[in-house]
């Protein structure tokens, strides 16, 4: 099969696998539910091959993931590439010192934390998020790692 209908077809797998669920959390949102595709192996499989693939020649050092679904496609992603994973937290789930972000949602704000030391400085950083809505919570992590004076050699991944 050539390149470009493999990767057709598995991004039509991959498509087939999410449940789609109307009204979800709210009236006029149609939600994408990834769990679903967790559960089929194959479509699981050919939305990480497709991820390293995308990003395994750009010497990525550090994945760091956004709570929660983040901690799924992340680490997987990292193992491929050769890369350390990084956890992007809720407040008060990681252990140690941490450096936090601050950022406003459609009804309040919320924070995001990182372990300190966790991305060193001049490290390229891949951020893995499972959808973007406000686009919020990758603005903090990008900040929050930006703090690091890494952000010239940030480099987003949306999933």
């Amino acid at each position: 099969m050539s390149g470009s209908r493999e990767r057709d077809s598995r991004v039509a797998r991959i498509d087939a696998a999410i449940r789609v669920i109307p009204d979800f959390p709210k009236p006029g949102i149609l939600f994408r539910d990834v769990t679903t595709l967790l559960l089929d192996h194959q479509a699981f499989k050919d939305s990480i091959d497709i991820f390293v693939e995308r990003y395994k020649d750009l010497k990525i050092d550090v994945v760091a993931g956004i709570e929660a679904r983040g901690f799924i496609f992340g680490p997987p992603v990292a193992l491929a590439i050769g890369a350390k994973f990084v956890p992007i937290r809720k407040p008060r789930k990681l252990p140690g010192e941490v450096i936090s972000e601050e950022y406003t949602l459609e009804y309040g704000t919320d924070c995001i934390e990182m372990h300190v030391g966790a991305i060193q400085s001049g490290e390229r950083v891949l951020i893995v998020d499972d959808l973007i809505a406000t686009g919020g919570t990758l603005q903090a992590a990008i900040k929050l790692i930006g703090n690091l004076e890494n952000l010239s050699n940030l480099l987003q991944f949306l999933s």
